[in-house]
């Protein structure tokens, strides 16, 4: 049965032909994360050994790629972002391969009209790589089941915000290693169930007030022309209004369907559980590969005063393995973010 905190990484440089630059052969720490719609990090230090530090003395941002294994299984990939040379140490900084959306504009001006939410993501990002593709896939794991039109002008806006834009109007999205996976926010489906034992530094459960919204707005444009309402005065909370703008919603029904999105995800207020300070038991039976955010974990938790029982999101994940020295010994901690929003409580 896989666990977590057992595992141990490897790392290579990868140019952007597909040739191997070099493999972190002395591999002193490494730290990778993943995250729900946004773009993920990671980061190794390297101790050079023989001819390594020549190659590594080579390495150059964006050209070339870092390329991460757990126990052999590929985890992490994306752009080297920042090198920095030390003496008897390389540290390397890189992002997942939704950095180079942006860096990347649109094209092309698009229109869609009734257009799933998934659909149109896939064309952002198709558009996105079109003219200079570092070897990507996007998979579909369902349709949004929301719809709604949306315009793009030519050379107008980063892909990447685009994207972000999307999200927040009923789509999610993820990088594993470069594949682009794309998903309903309602995905429900979990990889795994964590309780108390599976914390033992004990975990911190916090509600979010200030994302909380009974009443959305979600305008075209800044003179009122394209506009869209949901929510009013809630009965427990009173009224609390957002409003925002995304200028690629070109119709009032589109506006009103992303104001629908919106107000799904705060309303009723979102609760996380935040266990960036505490690791996962290295016994805990899950398999970390599997843990990809946007799909679910079942949480029990009795140990605060908010108790909790549900199924949650998974909204980031961080793996970072740090070589023994000396009398301390080195090892692997594994840390997850999960949420609860309206949209996982529906």
């Amino acid at each position: 049965m896989a666990v977590a905190g057992c595992g141990s990484h490897s790392a290579v440089i990868v140019d952007r032909d597909g040739a191997t630059i070099s493999t972190a052969h002395v591999l002193t720490e490494v730290e990778w994360h993943r995250i729900l719609d946004d773009t993920s990090t990671a980061r190794i230090v390297v101790n050079p050994d023989g001819d390594c530090c020549q190659r590594l003395g080579n390495v150059r941002s964006w050209r070339h790629r870092l390329v991460l294994y757990r126990d052999g299984e590929y985890v992490w990939d994306g752009p080297i972002l920042q090198v920095e040379w030390s003496l008897g140490k390389v540290e390397i900084f890189a992002a997942d391969i939704l950095a180079w959306l942006d860096r990347r504009v649109i094209h092309q001006d698009m229109t869609f009209t009734d257009a799933d939410l998934s659909n149109i993501a896939e064309s952002l990002i198709e558009d996105g790589f079109a003219p200079d593709d570092p070897g990507h896939t996007v998979q579909t794991i369902g349709k949004a089941g929301v719809t709604g039109s949306r315009r793009y002008i030519k050379d107008v806006g980063q892909t990447g915000d685009h994207l972000r834009d999307l999200a927040e109007t009923g789509i999610d999205y993820s990088a594993i290693g470069k594949t682009i996976i794309l998903l309903p926010e309602t995905h429900m489906q979990t990889v795994g169930r964590l309780s108390d034992a599976d914390f033992p530094e004990g975990l911190i459960v916090a509600e979010d007030g200030t994302a909380l919204a009974t009443r959305w707005v979600v305008a075209g444009d800044d003179e009122g022309d394209v506009l869209g309402t949901a929510g009013g005065s809630h009965d427990y909370y009173g009224l609390l209004e957002r409003y925002v703008e995304q200028t690629s919603i070109p119709d009032d029904a589109s506006a009103a369907a992303a104001a629908a999105a919106k107000l799904r995800t705060s309303l009723p207020v979102p609760v996380f559980i935040d266990t960036q300070q505490v690791t996962i038991s290295p016994q805990a039976a899950i398999d970390v590969p599997k843990l990809v955010p946007g799909w679910c974990l079942d949480i029990t938790s009795a140990s605060t005063c908010r108790v909790v029982s549900q199924r949650l999101k998974i909204t980031g994940v961080k793996v970072t393995e740090i070589g023994g020295d000396g009398d301390t010994p080195g090892g692997e901690s594994v840390q997850v973010q999960v949420a609860a929003t309206g949209a996982e409580a529906a």
